[in-house]
């Protein structure tokens, strides 16, 4: 969620237009807030992506630690041989284990590193999750007026926040229109969670989760 945080936050700057603050608030406009969670939990797309980016993620640290569970193979068997080696076995068996080791850290690299396969498969499944959701923002921010939009899930020290400057609902809205999202009226009832309902607009799909407000 790291990402989609700075997005909200520049989102905040791009729909306020930080340089106007006073005079725009002055002028009738509001700072209103969002639960950037809230909202990408409710829709099922998101879910979806996150359930992939996981069953990823398990099956490369499996291949990953078979690939260490070799390495501590090879040196156990090493210890216990090695007073019936020759120098020339010892450092032939010594470089094996090294580069097994390498090759182990290598494939964790590959998989999990800055640039890695999974950032990279975050990147590709989430990203345009993201922009869909600043987009539906900045639209209901322009809509509406507004001159700042916060991320109650960023971070920020927020003190006191009303539920009627809350425009996550008004967000999935507007997001409803391009992809599924979990339906207005599904949202905050009590207990929908495990509920079964699984409603959505944007045609409908069963099964999806529905995430209550907090």
């Amino acid at each position: 969620m790291k990402a989609f945080k700075s997005l909200i936050l520049t989102a905040a700057l791009v729909c306020g237009g930080i340089l106007a603050t006073n005079a725009q608030i002055g002028g009738g406009q509001k700072i209103v807030y969002v639960d950037s969670e809230y909202i990408m939990e409710n829709i099922p797309e998101y879910g979806d992506a996150q359930e992939e980016l996981n069953a990823l993620s398990t099956q490369w640290q499996k291949e990953v630690k078979a690939v260490y569970d070799k390495v501590s193979e090879m040196y156990s068997k090493y210890q216990t041989e090695m007073l019936l080696l020759s120098e020339d076995q010892k450092r032939a068996r010594e470089q094996a284990i090294v580069d097994k080791e390498q090759e182990a850290k290598n494939l964790q690299m590959q998989y999990f590193g800055a640039e890695g396969q999974l950032y990279q498969k975050r990147t590709e499944l989430i990203q345009p999750i993201q922009e869909k959701v600043y987009t539906a923002m900045k639209e209901v921010a322009q809509t509406k007026n507004y001159a700042f939009v916060l991320d109650l899930a960023s971070g920020t020290s927020v003190l006191y926040a009303n539920d009627k400057n809350d425009i996550s609902d008004d967000v999935l809205d507007q997001l409803g229109n391009v992809m599924q999202t979990v339906r207005r009226e599904d949202r905050r009832r009590a207990g929908a969670v495990g509920a079964g309902t699984g409603s959505t607009t944007s045609g409908g799909r069963s099964g999806s989760t529905v995430k209550p407000k907090k």
